[in-house]
């Protein structure tokens, strides 16, 4: 009898030890699907791949595994402590993630490159699905909308819409100056709303690293700007990492705002006087004029499903996180 309650034991155990061994690997290739939508995301003007880490829950994660990257870090690494250093800067997390968002750059990015060349509204509706959304669910997150935080959310919604209306500078190859679209493009791409791709446009330099350094592989440019990156995290991180544990409901306020405003960006039935859509021409920011579809027909009603879509697919992200 009292071997057969071992044995029930044991093998209770094992299905317990297999099943935490799904749940990991799942959890695993869950971070990696969310590191690919925000790598696909940080390369399209308009969207940013913050956004998708604050809808899917991993943004205050991310800011805090950044900010880990510290002096006790670079103490860890040098005593070759690499254990601890891994799990003082939650590195497997990190990891997983990261991969996730270079894969989304390098290949699905590609994907939605011909998308948006052949068929622009259509992409557009569902990222202004999924923004919307975004809006509506990461404003669900403030706990008190007073007066004060509401001010700050329409402070950040013209701050968001404002970029609209900016000129371009022209491209510049200095590598100086590449650090400096590293530090403050990764800022805004981590930045909820403010699009470190539309950022870079501005600073004249989207097409020259993101598009022209990462099709040929320009191991030049591409280094100087993860240097860039790399001290952009570290310095973004420790700002929204104090700003979200000591003013979190004005802080989420004003990414609401910047992700408000960024709505007028990606709105699927603007028309851009100056040339035809596509994401690696500068001149698409400037001259926009926004209309509703000229007709109901076929392409018109599939966007419209597409934005419904869009917000469909962040409701069951909310929904999943949350374990419903």
């Amino acid at each position: 009898m009292i071997h057969l309650i071992i044995l029930k034991l044991i093998n209770n155990y094992k299905v317990l030890k297999i099943n935490k061994e799904h749940i990991k690997k799942n959890q695993k290739l869950i971070l990696f699907l969310k590191g690919i939508a925000m790598g696909v995301a940080n390369i399209i003007p308009g969207v940013s791949g913050g956004t998708i880490a604050l809808v899917t829950n991993i943004y205050e994660r991310l800011i805090n595994a950044l900010k880990k990257f510290d002096l006790t870090a670079i103490k860890l690494l040098l005593s070759m402590e690499f254990k601890k250093f891994a799990n003082h800067t939650d590195l497997i997390f990190l990891t997983w993630l990261f991969s996730g968002s270079l894969f989304g750059v390098f290949s699905v990015a590609k994907l939605f490159e011909y998308m948006f060349k052949f068929y622009p509204i259509m992409i557009w509706s569902f990222f202004f699905g999924l923004i919307l959304a975004s809006v509506y669910f990461i404003g669900k997150k403030i706990n008190n909308w007073n007066i004060y935080n509401f001010i700050i959310f329409i402070i950040g919604a013209i701050v968001a819409t404002s970029l609209l209306f900016l000129e371009p500078a022209n491209e510049n190859d200095n590598l100086l100056f590449i650090i400096l679209c590293g530090i403050i493009g990764i800022s805004g791409m981590m930045l909820p709303g403010l699009s470190g791709s539309f950022i870079l446009i501005l600073m004249g330099n989207y097409e020259l690293i993101l598009v022209s350094a990462i099709s040929e592989f320009n191991y030049v440019i591409l280094s100087f700007f993860v240097i860039g990156s790399a001290l952009g995290l570290v310095i973004f991180s420790h700002i929204i990492a104090h700003l979200l544990k000591k003013y979190k409901d004005q802080t989420l306020s004003i990414l609401t705002g910047f992700i408000s405003g960024s709505l007028l960006i990606v709105w699927p039935w603007k028309k851009i006087k100056s040339s035809d859509i596509s994401i690696d021409n500068k001149d698409n920011l400037l001259a926009y004029s926004w209309s509703l579809p000229e007709n109901l027909n076929l392409e018109s009603l599939f966007s419209i499903c597409l934005i419904f879509f869009g917000f469909l697919i962040v409701y069951l992200l909310e929904n999943i996180d949350k374990g419903k």
